[in-house]
């Protein structure tokens, strides 16, 4: 009779925005004591990919590209630009097929 000891194994992945906070290299801050923080840091297309394959896992788009805009939706709601302009206009240019290049995975 051969007996296993089975063990669970975690892992943790961080939220999108605290991956999107911490591509704007921000100093960390005391969440119950500062309040309504604006990020108007910029992060680069290449950031957004990288946090996408974090997250790609946890993502619920079919594609990549799903993955990604769901990453620039992020930085959207965070207040931060990516290269220099407004997330919403980024999304916008994929969907028209204009965009930046994005991989298949």
């Amino acid at each position: 009779m051969v007996t296993q000891t089975r063990q669970a194994k975690a892992e943790v992945v961080p939220w999108r925005s605290a991956l999107v906070t911490k591509a704007l290299k921000e100093p960390p801050r005391a969440r119950k004591k500062v309040k309504n923080i604006v990020h108007s840091g910029s992060i680069t297309m290449d950031d957004v990919i990288r946090i996408a394959r974090i997250m790609r896992e946890k993502s619920l788009a079919k594609k990549f590209e799903g993955t990604v805009l769901e990453i620039l939706g992020t930085a959207q709601s965070i207040g931060c630009q990516v290269d220099g302009e407004d997330p919403h206009d980024i999304i916008d240019q994929i969907h028209d097929g204009e965009g930046p290049e994005i991989p298949d995975e």
